[in-house]
C-alpha cells in the first residue's frame, strides 16, 4: 500500500533548511550551465527520488503499477500548489527578490 505524504505533515523544524541545501545546489551549478538545465536537472532528480520514495511503500511492481495515476496524480498536484504559492510570492515581492530599481 502507498504512503500518502503531506508536507503540512512532514513540514518539520528542518524542512526549509533541506529544501535550501537543494537551492543553494542548484544555485552552484549555474556557474557551468544555464538556469534551464539547471531547473531540468532538478526536476528530473526530484521526479526520480519520489518514484523511488513511492516505490518504497509498495510490495510489488504489480502493487506499483495499480497506484501509478494515482501516485502521478498526488505528486503533480502537490508540486502545482507549491509552485502556485512560490509564484504568488515571487509577484508579491518581484521588485525585492529580483533587485529591480523602483525608478526604471
Amino acid at each position: 500500500m502507498q504512503q500518502e505524504f503531506k508536507v503540512n505533515e512532514i513540514a518539520d523544524d528542518a524542512f526549509y533548511e533541506r529544501a535550501d541545501a537543494h537551492i543553494h545546489l542548484s544555485n552552484d551549478q549555474l556557474n557551468q550551465v544555464t538556469r534551464g538545465k539547471v531547473s531540468a536537472s532538478m526536476l528530473y532528480g526530484t521526479a526520480r527520488f519520489n518514484a523511488w520514495v513511492s516505490a518504497c511503500g509498495f510490495a510489488s511492481g504489480q502493487g506499483m503499477a495499480e497506484a501509478r495515476n494515482g501516485t502521478i496524480d498526488y505528486f503533480v498536484a502537490e508540486y502545482r500548489k507549491m509552485l502556485e504559492d512560490n509564484l504568488d510570492d515571487y509577484i508579491a515581492n518581484f521588485d525585492k527578490y529580483m533587485a529591480v530599481n523602483s525608478t526604471l
